[in-house]
Protein backbone atom coordinates (compact mmCIF):
# COMPACT_ATOMS: atom_id res chain seq x y z
CA UNK A 1 0.00 0.00 0.00
CA UNK A 2 0.90 3.65 -0.42
CA UNK A 3 -0.10 5.79 2.56
CA UNK A 4 -0.31 9.58 2.58
CA UNK A 5 -1.08 12.43 4.92
CA UNK A 6 -3.60 14.78 3.36
CA UNK A 7 -4.90 18.15 4.53
CA UNK A 8 -8.62 18.63 3.98
CA UNK A 9 -10.96 21.28 5.43
CA UNK A 10 -8.25 22.43 7.80
CA UNK A 11 -7.51 18.98 9.21
CA UNK A 12 -4.78 16.44 8.53
CA UNK A 13 -5.73 12.79 8.07
CA UNK A 14 -4.07 9.63 6.85
CA UNK A 15 -5.18 8.08 3.59
CA UNK A 16 -4.33 5.24 1.25
CA UNK A 17 -3.63 5.74 -2.44
CA UNK A 18 -5.59 3.72 -5.01
CA UNK A 19 -5.02 4.71 -8.61
CA UNK A 20 -5.67 8.43 -8.92
CA UNK A 21 -7.64 8.68 -5.68
CA UNK A 22 -6.92 8.92 -1.97
CA UNK A 23 -9.22 6.99 0.34
CA UNK A 24 -9.09 8.80 3.67
CA UNK A 25 -8.87 6.70 6.83
CA UNK A 26 -10.81 7.55 9.97
CA UNK A 27 -11.07 11.39 10.26
CA UNK A 28 -8.17 12.95 12.12
CA UNK A 29 -6.18 9.72 12.44
CA UNK A 30 -2.48 10.02 11.60
CA UNK A 31 -0.16 7.35 10.25
CA UNK A 32 2.00 7.65 13.33
CA UNK A 33 -0.95 6.90 15.64
CA UNK A 34 -1.40 3.57 13.85
CA UNK A 35 2.18 2.42 14.45
CA UNK A 36 3.93 0.74 17.40
CA UNK A 37 3.19 -2.79 16.20
CA UNK A 38 4.16 -4.94 13.24
CA UNK A 39 2.09 -2.84 10.86
CA UNK A 40 -1.18 -4.73 11.32
CA UNK A 41 -3.21 -1.72 12.50
CA UNK A 42 -2.02 0.44 9.62
CA UNK A 43 -2.76 -2.34 7.13
CA UNK A 44 -6.22 -2.96 8.61
CA UNK A 45 -7.08 0.75 8.49
CA UNK A 46 -5.96 0.92 4.87
CA UNK A 47 -8.04 -2.13 3.96
CA UNK A 48 -11.13 -0.62 5.59
CA UNK A 49 -10.64 2.68 3.76
CA UNK A 50 -10.31 0.92 0.41
CA UNK A 51 -13.52 -1.06 1.07
CA UNK A 52 -15.56 1.99 1.98
CA UNK A 53 -14.04 5.33 2.93
CA UNK A 54 -16.38 8.20 3.78
CA UNK A 55 -14.06 10.55 1.93
CA UNK A 56 -12.29 9.96 -1.39
CA UNK A 57 -10.15 12.78 -2.81
CA UNK A 58 -8.63 12.90 -6.31
CA UNK A 59 -4.83 13.01 -6.03
CA UNK A 60 -4.74 16.00 -8.37
CA UNK A 61 -6.86 18.00 -5.89
CA UNK A 62 -5.21 16.79 -2.68
CA UNK A 63 -2.99 18.91 -0.47
CA UNK A 64 -0.38 16.35 0.51
CA UNK A 65 1.74 16.82 3.59
CA UNK A 66 4.75 14.72 4.56
CA UNK A 67 3.56 11.15 5.29
CA UNK A 68 5.10 11.46 8.77
CA UNK A 69 4.74 15.22 9.44
CA UNK A 70 6.11 15.09 13.00
CA UNK A 71 8.65 12.26 13.29
CA UNK A 72 9.96 11.46 16.74
CA UNK A 73 13.50 11.62 15.37
CA UNK A 74 15.39 11.72 12.08
CA UNK A 75 18.76 10.03 11.65
CA UNK A 76 20.55 10.71 8.39
CA UNK A 77 23.25 8.28 7.26
CA UNK A 78 25.98 8.41 4.63
CA UNK A 79 26.02 5.16 2.67
CA UNK A 80 26.75 5.99 -0.98
CA UNK A 81 30.44 5.81 -1.89
CA UNK A 82 30.06 7.89 -5.04
CA UNK A 83 28.55 10.75 -3.06
CA UNK A 84 31.32 10.73 -0.46
CA UNK A 85 34.07 10.66 -3.08
CA UNK A 86 32.46 13.37 -5.20
CA UNK A 87 31.85 15.80 -2.34
CA UNK A 88 35.36 15.20 -0.96
CA UNK A 89 36.77 16.80 -4.08
CA UNK A 90 35.54 20.21 -2.91
CA UNK A 91 38.19 20.20 -0.20
CA UNK A 92 40.83 19.03 -2.65
CA UNK A 93 41.23 15.68 -0.90
CA UNK A 94 42.45 12.55 -2.61
CA UNK A 95 38.85 11.29 -2.58
CA UNK A 96 39.61 7.94 -1.01
CA UNK A 97 37.17 6.31 1.36
CA UNK A 98 38.58 6.10 4.88
CA UNK A 99 38.78 2.58 6.39
CA UNK A 100 36.20 3.55 9.02
CA UNK A 101 33.61 3.82 6.24
CA UNK A 102 33.20 0.04 6.09
CA UNK A 103 33.22 -0.54 9.84
CA UNK A 104 29.81 0.97 10.57
CA UNK A 105 27.20 3.18 8.86
CA UNK A 106 27.82 6.74 10.05
CA UNK A 107 24.91 9.06 10.78
CA UNK A 108 23.90 12.27 12.52
CA UNK A 109 20.63 13.49 14.02
CA UNK A 110 18.89 16.15 11.98
CA UNK A 111 15.98 18.44 12.83
CA UNK A 112 12.56 16.69 12.99
CA UNK A 113 10.77 20.04 13.44
CA UNK A 114 11.40 21.41 9.94
CA UNK A 115 9.72 18.66 7.91
CA UNK A 116 8.18 19.92 4.66
CA UNK A 117 5.65 18.26 2.41
CA UNK A 118 6.55 16.93 -1.05
CA UNK A 119 5.32 20.01 -2.91
CA UNK A 120 6.01 22.75 -0.37
CA UNK A 121 8.17 25.78 -1.15
CA UNK A 122 11.61 25.67 0.46
CA UNK A 123 13.31 28.86 1.64
CA UNK A 124 17.01 29.59 1.34
CA UNK A 125 18.45 29.57 4.89
CA UNK A 126 19.64 32.89 6.37
CA UNK A 127 23.21 33.68 5.40
CA UNK A 128 23.42 30.89 2.81
CA UNK A 129 24.96 31.52 -0.60
CA UNK A 130 25.43 27.86 -1.62
CA UNK A 131 22.06 26.14 -1.19
CA UNK A 132 21.86 22.51 -2.33
CA UNK A 133 19.50 19.56 -2.60
CA UNK A 134 20.19 16.00 -1.43
CA UNK A 135 18.27 13.11 -2.98
CA UNK A 136 17.71 10.30 -0.48
CA UNK A 137 15.32 7.51 0.45
CA UNK A 138 14.11 7.18 4.03
CA UNK A 139 12.83 4.16 5.93
CA UNK A 140 10.24 4.54 8.69
CA UNK A 141 9.89 1.92 11.41
CA UNK A 142 6.57 0.74 12.79
CA UNK A 143 7.78 -0.42 16.20
CA UNK A 144 10.75 0.29 18.43
CA UNK A 145 13.54 -1.76 19.92
CA UNK A 146 17.03 -1.88 21.33
CA UNK A 147 20.16 -3.79 20.29
CA UNK A 148 18.45 -5.15 17.20
CA UNK A 149 20.01 -7.47 14.67
CA UNK A 150 19.90 -6.35 11.02
CA UNK A 151 17.19 -8.95 10.33
CA UNK A 152 15.09 -7.76 13.27
CA UNK A 153 15.60 -4.15 12.25
CA UNK A 154 14.50 -4.75 8.66
CA UNK A 155 11.34 -6.48 9.89
CA UNK A 156 10.40 -3.29 11.74
CA UNK A 157 10.38 -1.14 8.58
CA UNK A 158 6.80 -0.04 7.92
CA UNK A 159 7.55 1.84 4.72
CA UNK A 160 9.85 3.91 2.53
CA UNK A 161 9.56 7.47 1.27
CA UNK A 162 11.54 10.02 -0.71
CA UNK A 163 13.62 12.45 1.31
CA UNK A 164 15.36 15.69 0.36
CA UNK A 165 17.89 16.75 3.00
CA UNK A 166 18.38 20.39 2.00
CA UNK A 167 21.88 21.72 2.71
CA UNK A 168 23.47 25.14 3.15
CA UNK A 169 26.87 24.08 1.84
CA UNK A 170 28.79 27.22 2.73
CA UNK A 171 27.50 27.16 6.30
CA UNK A 172 28.16 23.44 6.51
CA UNK A 173 31.78 23.73 5.38
CA UNK A 174 32.44 26.49 7.93
CA UNK A 175 30.89 24.37 10.70
CA UNK A 176 33.14 21.43 9.95
CA UNK A 177 35.99 23.42 11.48
CA UNK A 178 34.44 22.37 14.80
CA UNK A 179 34.31 18.65 15.71
CA UNK A 180 30.54 18.55 16.12
CA UNK A 181 29.24 17.77 12.65
CA UNK A 182 26.65 19.87 10.78
CA UNK A 183 24.47 22.32 12.68
CA UNK A 184 22.82 25.29 10.90
CA UNK A 185 24.02 23.94 7.57
CA UNK A 186 21.41 21.18 7.92
CA UNK A 187 18.78 22.85 10.08
CA UNK A 188 16.29 24.63 7.83
CA UNK A 189 14.27 22.09 5.85
CA UNK A 190 13.72 18.39 5.24
CA UNK A 191 11.19 17.27 2.61
CA UNK A 192 9.41 13.89 2.87
CA UNK A 193 6.88 12.20 0.59
CA UNK A 194 4.71 12.12 -1.37
CA UNK A 195 3.79 8.68 -0.03
CA UNK A 196 4.93 6.06 2.44
CA UNK A 197 5.29 2.82 0.46
CA UNK A 198 5.04 -0.48 2.31
CA UNK A 199 7.96 -2.89 1.73
CA UNK A 200 5.85 -5.44 -0.16
CA UNK A 201 5.36 -2.85 -2.93
CA UNK A 202 9.13 -2.87 -3.53
CA UNK A 203 9.70 -6.61 -3.28
CA UNK A 204 10.14 -6.94 -7.05
CA UNK A 205 13.05 -4.46 -6.73
CA UNK A 206 14.86 -6.50 -4.07
CA UNK A 207 18.39 -7.74 -4.64
CA UNK A 208 19.48 -9.50 -1.46
CA UNK A 209 19.08 -6.94 1.32
CA UNK A 210 19.03 -3.96 -1.08
CA UNK A 211 16.51 -2.49 -3.54
CA UNK A 212 17.35 -1.75 -7.17
CA UNK A 213 15.28 1.41 -7.17
CA UNK A 214 16.22 4.06 -9.76
CA UNK A 215 16.72 7.57 -8.36
CA UNK A 216 16.88 10.84 -10.33
CA UNK A 217 17.37 14.48 -9.34
CA UNK A 218 16.39 17.42 -11.55
CA UNK A 219 16.67 21.20 -11.41
CA UNK A 220 14.27 23.15 -13.60
CA UNK A 221 13.50 19.95 -15.49
CA UNK A 222 17.12 19.09 -16.28
CA UNK A 223 18.56 15.91 -14.78
CA UNK A 224 21.70 16.55 -12.74
CA UNK A 225 22.33 12.97 -11.61
CA UNK A 226 20.94 9.50 -11.08
CA UNK A 227 21.73 6.32 -9.17
CA UNK A 228 20.12 3.20 -7.78
CA UNK A 229 19.29 2.55 -4.14
CA UNK A 230 21.15 -0.75 -4.53
CA UNK A 231 24.43 1.24 -4.48
CA UNK A 232 24.22 1.68 -0.70
CA UNK A 233 27.21 0.31 1.20
CA UNK A 234 24.89 -0.75 4.03
CA UNK A 235 21.32 -2.03 4.03
CA UNK A 236 18.54 -0.29 5.93
CA UNK A 237 18.48 -3.25 8.30
CA UNK A 238 22.17 -2.72 9.11
CA UNK A 239 21.65 1.03 9.50
CA UNK A 240 18.73 0.71 11.90
CA UNK A 241 20.45 -2.06 13.86
CA UNK A 242 23.51 0.15 14.31
CA UNK A 243 21.33 3.05 15.46
CA UNK A 244 19.73 0.76 18.06
CA UNK A 245 23.04 -0.51 19.45
CA UNK A 246 23.15 0.42 23.13
CA UNK A 247 20.27 2.80 22.42
CA UNK A 248 16.59 2.94 21.56
CA UNK A 249 14.71 3.38 18.29
CA UNK A 250 10.99 4.16 18.36
CA UNK A 251 7.95 3.77 16.14
CA UNK A 252 7.83 6.58 13.59
CA UNK A 253 11.59 7.21 13.61
CA UNK A 254 12.95 8.17 10.18
CA UNK A 255 16.25 6.82 8.80
CA UNK A 256 17.69 8.56 5.73
CA UNK A 257 19.88 6.62 3.31
CA UNK A 258 22.23 9.52 2.77
CA UNK A 259 22.59 11.25 -0.59
CA UNK A 260 22.79 8.93 -3.57
CA UNK A 261 25.46 9.27 -6.22
CA UNK A 262 24.75 12.32 -8.36
CA UNK A 263 22.01 13.43 -6.00
CA UNK A 264 23.33 16.92 -5.20
CA UNK A 265 25.17 19.89 -6.66
CA UNK A 266 28.11 19.50 -4.27
CA UNK A 267 29.20 16.39 -6.17
CA UNK A 268 29.31 18.34 -9.42
CA UNK A 269 31.34 21.07 -7.70
CA UNK A 270 33.72 18.49 -6.21
CA UNK A 271 34.27 16.63 -9.45
CA UNK A 272 34.22 19.44 -12.00
CA UNK A 273 34.68 22.72 -10.13
CA UNK A 274 32.45 25.28 -8.43
CA UNK A 275 31.57 26.92 -11.74
CA UNK A 276 29.92 23.78 -13.10
CA UNK A 277 26.46 24.85 -11.97
CA UNK A 278 25.27 27.66 -9.69
CA UNK A 279 23.77 26.97 -6.26
CA UNK A 280 20.01 26.84 -5.89
CA UNK A 281 18.34 30.26 -5.96
CA UNK A 282 14.78 31.61 -5.60
CA UNK A 283 12.73 30.58 -8.60
CA UNK A 284 14.47 27.24 -9.15
CA UNK A 285 12.29 24.14 -9.07
CA UNK A 286 13.88 21.00 -7.67
CA UNK A 287 12.37 17.58 -8.33
CA UNK A 288 13.47 14.18 -7.08
CA UNK A 289 11.90 10.88 -8.01
CA UNK A 290 12.16 7.13 -7.47
CA UNK A 291 9.61 5.14 -9.49
CA UNK A 292 7.28 3.52 -6.90
CA UNK A 293 8.12 6.16 -4.29
CA UNK A 294 6.77 8.94 -6.49
CA UNK A 295 8.12 12.42 -7.12
CA UNK A 296 8.72 15.56 -5.09
CA UNK A 297 8.68 19.03 -6.60
CA UNK A 298 9.87 22.00 -4.53
CA UNK A 299 10.13 25.65 -5.54
CA UNK A 300 13.00 27.58 -3.97
CA UNK A 301 11.99 30.91 -2.42
CA UNK A 302 13.84 33.70 -0.65
CA UNK A 303 14.37 33.20 3.07
CA UNK A 304 14.52 35.50 6.06
CA UNK A 305 17.56 37.66 6.66
CA UNK A 306 18.11 36.01 10.03
CA UNK A 307 19.91 37.34 13.07
CA UNK A 308 23.61 38.16 13.00
CA UNK A 309 24.87 36.16 15.97
CA UNK A 310 28.10 38.14 15.88
CA UNK A 311 26.13 41.20 16.97
CA UNK A 312 25.80 39.58 20.39
CA UNK A 313 29.41 38.53 20.86
CA UNK A 314 31.13 40.90 18.47
CA UNK A 315 33.28 37.94 17.41
CA UNK A 316 35.60 38.40 20.38
CA UNK A 317 37.23 35.71 22.52
CA UNK A 318 35.58 35.38 25.93
CA UNK A 319 38.61 36.80 27.71
CA UNK A 320 38.30 40.04 25.70
CA UNK A 321 34.58 40.68 26.27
Amino acid sequence: MKFVTVEHDGHQSAGVLAGDSIHVLEPGVSIQELLDDDGARLQDSGDRALRGSNLVIPVAEAHLRAPIPNPSSVRDFMTFEEHFIGVSGIAGSDAELPPVWYKAPGFYFTNPHVVHGPYDDVAVPPGCAAFDLELEVAAVIGSGGRDLTPVEAEQKIIGFTLMNDWSARDLQVAEFALPLGPTKGKDSALSLGPWLVTPDELEHRRIGDRYDLPLTARINGEAIGSDTLASMSFSFGQMIAYASRGSQVRAGDVFGSGTCGGGCLAELWGRHGAGTRPPLAPGDVVSIEASELGRQSSRIVAGAAGVDVGSFLAGKPARDR
